[in-house]
């Protein structure tokens, strides 16, 4: 934020009714401690007051008149230590804290802005405070507070988290594409530039901040114009690359993804179909060229991986990889179900509001995980079953290319069973030795080879008898062994 930013929001707190919970003035005080102590109490009283930020302003009288300060907070030390740096390894949890001095007119002021807690109350070495009115307290004196404050529903997501700060709706424009929203949601655009900034206020893709305006994670994941633009998320940006082979020697093409999510998803989509090995057939004399992977389930997928990452994770983000033989799509973050429930469960994601709205952009399915889409697309396909994995701190999913029942590994079979017999069972239906005959496109003569592969998956302890007192196996039904 420029001198005169600072000064604009000078003014706006001076002009407040009065010295209330959240801002406080002061003209002199070099003590840490008790800047640490005023800290936490701001912070603490920010969010029982619903605002974004707490204020400690330096060089203003207890009559509202700016006098100066004697506090210079980017030279102010404990012992050899940095005060800043100081105080933050002293705070739990971890907050965004600006320490800035400026001067007004003749006048040196210092102000340290301080983000409302969420989650928990906000500690100074190991205690937490409050503001009772202009007084500082310690918050275990006042039970009440402490227990709005755990209880709090402003918990501050990673979508509710600000971006950038402090800007003019010119400048939001230079940053957001925020016509994509528009366009996704088939929501007409706004006639008026209030009408239009009440829209995004709405979404909470901009938050209000006086007269200027903050961007929010959420608004800046899906409508960056470039996400290099913010410095807290550019490394989530979504990565493609494409190999020669079946492994990660020679790299054939790679691609880092610069705008939002939503403002990018359909041209993502468009060039992983150039990018994708095809296939000739022809009908009616006529050359066709397909796809070996279903572009519907690449979709869901790639969708669900942005949604499901886990954005606490620094320095990833989404990874598609495209091979020869097989596609596999990476999000950092482990699953919050078990891998074998992706099909059946209904949908958590530790992004909700990121969720929420990429399903009115209609990227991603709008009822639940869109898995069994995936599924449903791999069998029409014929593809190998896909596959999904929890690794230490990522989550993958492999879609392999079309390949014989012949080849594929007992493993293979039993999984597309598993995933099969999911599949029939959240459509209302069980499924029988002929309808995973016709998954697997085996011939009716050849039931026992169907057989053989429901046998080693209840073997597997992945699916079970769904009618036990039935003795005729011909018309024996099968259930998912959670059913």
């Amino acid at each position: 934020m420029k001198s005169e930013k600072w000064s604009k929001l000078l003014r706006k707190l001076i002009s407040t009714p009065k010295e209330n919970e959240w801002i406080e003035f002061k003209e002199n005080n070099t003590k840490p401690e008790e800047i640490g102590k005023r800290i936490s109490a701001l912070s603490n009283s920010a969010l029982l007051e619903e605002q974004e930020f707490g204020y400690l302003v330096f060089g203003i009288s207890d009559q509202r008149k700016i006098v100066g300060t004697k506090v210079f907070l980017k030279s102010l030390k404990k012992g050899n230590e940095e005060i800043e740096h100081w105080i933050i390894q002293r705070l739990s949890p971890k907050l965004d804290l600006k320490f800035v001095d400026f001067f007004e007119g003749e006048f040196k002021i210092s102000i340290i802005q301080i983000q409302a807690t969420y989650l928990q109350p906000l500690r100074f070495q190991n205690e937490a405070y409050i503001r009772i009115g202009s007084i500082t307290r310690n918050l275990k004196e006042f039970p009440n507070k402490e227990r709005k404050i755990w209880l709090s529903s402003k918990k501050e997501s990673f979508e509710e988290q600000l971006a950038l700060e402090e800007l003019s709706f010119k400048e939001i424009n230079d940053l957001l594409h925020w016509q994509s929203y528009f366009e996704l949601t088939q929501i007409p655009k706004p006639t008026t530039q209030d009408r239009l900034i009440e829209t995004l206020l709405d979404e909470n893709i901009l938050t209000r901040n006086f007269n200027q305006f903050n961007i929010t994670n959420l608004g800046a994941i899906l409508f960056a114009h470039d996400l290099n633009d913010f410095p807290k998320l550019f490394r989530k940006s979504i990565r493609v690359i494409a190999y020669k082979k079946t492994n990660r020697i020679e790299t054939e093409r790679e691609f880092l993804g610069r705008r939002g999510y939503a403002f990018a998803f359909i041209r993502l989509i468009d060039f992983l179909d150039s990018l994708l090995p095809k296939s000739e057939t022809i009908e009616k004399a006529v050359r066709k060229e397909t796809t070996l992977f279903p572009i519907l389930a690449l979709r869901e997928l790639i969708a669900n991986s942005i949604i499901h990452q886990n954005f606490a994770i620094s320095g990833a983000g989404p990874l598609i990889e495209i091979f020869q033989n097989r596609i596999e799509i990476t999000n950092p973050g482990i699953p919050l179900i078990d891998v074998l429930r992706f099909i059946d469960h209904s949908p958590q994601s530790r992004n909700e509001k990121l969720a929420f709205l990429m399903r009115r952009l209609n990227i991603c399915e709008e009822r639940g995980s869109g898995i069994d889409k995936v599924i449903a697309a791999c069998e029409l396909y014929q593809l190998p079953p896909p596959e999904f994995i929890q690794g230490t701190n990522y989550t993958r999913v492999i879609l392999y290319a079309p390949e014989n029942l012949r080849k594929m590994d007992k493993p293979d079979k039993i999984r597309a069973c598993y995933q099969h017999c999911v599949l029939k069972y959240v459509s209302g239906e069980k499924m029988t030795n002929s309808t995973l005959r016709e998954r697997f496109s085996i011939e009716e003569k050849n039931y026992p080879i169907a057989s053989r592969i429901i046998s080693d998956t209840i073997n597997a302890n992945l699916i079970k008898d769904g009618d036990p007192n039935s003795k005729s196996k011909k018309q024996a039904k099968y259930i998912p062994f959670w059913a």
